[in-house]
């Protein structure tokens, strides 16, 4: 098991879901929250969620934004406040279908290249900047991007020292955003 702490980002506002995706049931289990929850729990030795509030219906750890602000980046920086690791793992809720391959190739490249603030999955469509492993030394960078109100991980992930995974697998990163798309894989 990976000792690195696993957080799902579950805060989001769902607006083209129409509602909140992180309490939609999916598979066997009651929400997506609690799949993903239980995956990552298979892996890493401490999992958490990322969220506004505790609106889960199950046992877990959640990290509450300290921003009231509605952005991955209010997400990131409230992780690294409140834990004290040097690096955390990163997905979001609403990528069920991201494996364990997926997830030990990221692992593994932090492991031998520690040096980088960022190492991000990177698909056929783009860079997937909820699914990597971010290190603490990418915090100055993220609370200056709060104080001048620019939220996009993916410029943060430029400006940053980011090291990008190659993976062919487009459909290993589809994202359950539409109704439609949710009961395409649900």
């Amino acid at each position: 098991m990976y000792n690195i702490p696993a957080v799902i980002f579950a805060g989001g506002k769902s607006s083209r879901m129409g509602k909140d995706k992180a309490l939609l049931p999916f598979s066997t289990h009651t929400s997506l929250s609690a799949y993903q929850y239980h995956k990552l729990s298979k892996l890493f030795t401490s999992v958490y969620l990322s969220a506004k509030e505790h609106k889960f219906d199950f046992p877990c750890n959640v990290i509450k934004d300290r921003y009231k602000e509605y952005s991955p980046l209010v997400g990131l920086l409230s992780l690294f406040e409140t834990l004290d690791n040097e690096a955390l793992f990163i997905l979001s809720v609403d990528a069920p279908l991201v494996d364990k391959y997926i997830i030990e190739k990221l692992i593994a490249t932090y492991a031998n290249a520690p040096k980088h603030d960022a190492i991000i999955a990177q698909s056929p469509k783009g860079i997937q900047p909820l699914c990597g492993v971010y290190s603490r030394s990418i915090l100055p960078l993220v609370r200056d991007y709060l104080l001048y109100n620019k939220h996009k991980l993916t410029d943060l992930l430029k400006e940053s020292h980011t090291k990008y995974i190659i993976f062919e697998d487009e459909l290993a990163f589809s994202n359950l955003n539409t109704p439609q798309e949710y009961q395409k894989y649900c």
